[in-house]
């Protein structure tokens, strides 16, 4: 089992920036692929950006390449997303997901989910 929890969520202007983290427990990730999702209201979840644990490898949503950033920290078994130039459009749950499998954008291959953390971007 691996355990998920997101944090540092909030509200934000247009054009602004926000750092969430996803901290892991349960199991060693070197095997495993870490990405985010989000989840806007009335909408199906969506990929968002994810980093493959061992060597770091990272892939993005065409929506967010160029101002969102996925990384990790291994020491602190911890994945962040920098988002920077925020607009309106990405107001969502943004949720934080572990799979071994490599079909990165698909929600189903993905195992454990953390619990979500509300980012809002307001115009």
């Amino acid at each position: 089992q691996v355990q998920l929890v997101e944090s540092g969520g909030g509200l934000v202007q247009a054009g602004g920036s926000l750092r969430v983290s996803c901290a892991a427990s349960g199991r060693t990730l070197s095997s495993y692929v870490m990405a985010w999702f989000r989840q806007a209201p009335g909408k199906e979840r969506e990929f968002v950006a994810a980093i493959i644990w061992s060597g770091g490898s990272t892939y993005y949503a065409d929506s967010v390449k160029g101002r969102f950033t996925i990384s990790r920290d291994n020491a602190k078994n911890t994945v962040y997303l920098q988002m920077n130039s925020l607009k309106p459009e990405d107001t969502a749950v943004y949720y934080c997901a572990a799979t071994q499998n490599r079909r990165l954008v698909l929600t189903r291959e993905y195992d454990y989910w953390g619990q979500g953390t509300q980012v809002t971007v307001s115009s």
